[in-house]
């Protein structure tokens, strides 16, 4: 992900994500498998977005991304707003979501905002799995959503797609692989320089992402161990038909 240039811009993007959604899903989620974790890991962190919040609920977090403007970003964020004595706690680190290794297991881990659709290869997505069934304590969770491949379908049919408000204004592409079933979006962002009203700071930014099959994701959660897979969609808790765009996985270790 090439990230580098675009991590100051990305929470003026993305402020009309549903985050407060995600963390609703990954809350009912814990209710419903009668988890009550401590420990949490964010696979994909990005700005932090999530983990500060969940934070300040209490839990212990540990952000991971492989960006490191990402982290930076993240983790002046939290010493902004993790302040007050409060009884949770949030920790960086810079590793792949692949490979991710922390030094003891965690109650439970969950990556949202579509991160491993980022992740291009089968064998990647299936070590991912291994990797994070390795991190989990027994009975740990892993929760994650996935754009699904109608979702992708439906973006290049779409695009392009266009943005123009005062401070920030982009065009996006996007051009699809169907046999693979992995999208390339081009993205030129225009950003107001700070302090200088008619000047724009241009940002090119290639972003790749690819969609697997849902019951490909749920057979390989098994081969990686997971005993309980769970799929539901677009932030409910019905199952995915054709006409789900965002997919989500309760695997339990």
């Amino acid at each position: 992900m090439s990230y580098e240039q675009f991590a100051y811009t990305y929470d003026r993007l993305m402020e009309s994500m549903p985050y407060e959604d995600w963390q609703r899903f990954l809350l009912e989620s814990f209710e419903r498998y009668g988890v009550k974790p401590s420990t949490l890991v964010d696979l994909g962190c990005g700005t932090g977005t999530l983990s500060i919040p969940l934070a300040r609920l209490g839990y212990q977090v540990t952000g991971i991304d492989l960006s490191e403007d990402m982290l930076a970003v993240a983790q002046h964020k939290a010493s902004e707003l993790l302040s007050g004595g409060r009884a949770g706690s949030v920790r960086w680190l810079q590793q792949d979501v692949c490979e991710w290794e922390l030094e003891e297991p965690v109650d439970a881990a969950y990556s949202f905002c579509d991160t491993l659709n980022y992740v291009l290869e089968k064998e990647e997505i299936a070590e991912a799995f291994r990797q994070t069934y390795a991190g989990l304590k027994p009975g740990g969770l892993f929760v994650f959503d996935v754009h699904t491949p109608e979702q992708l379908f439906a973006y290049a049919e779409a695009q392009p797609f266009y943005l123009n408000e005062d401070d920030v204004a982009y065009i996006w592409t996007s051009e699809l692989d169907e046999e693979r079933v992995q999208i390339t979006h081009d993205l030129t962002i225009f950003v107001k320089a700070e302090g200088k009203s008619e000047m724009f700071r241009r940002i090119d930014e290639t972003h790749e992402q690819r969609a697997y099959p849902l019951a490909w994701l749920e057979q390989t959660l098994r081969k990686a161990g997971f005993s309980e897979v769970y799929m539901a969609a677009d932030f409910t808790w019905e199952t995915p038909t054709l006409l789900t765009e965002r997919a989500f996985f309760i695997a339990k270790k």
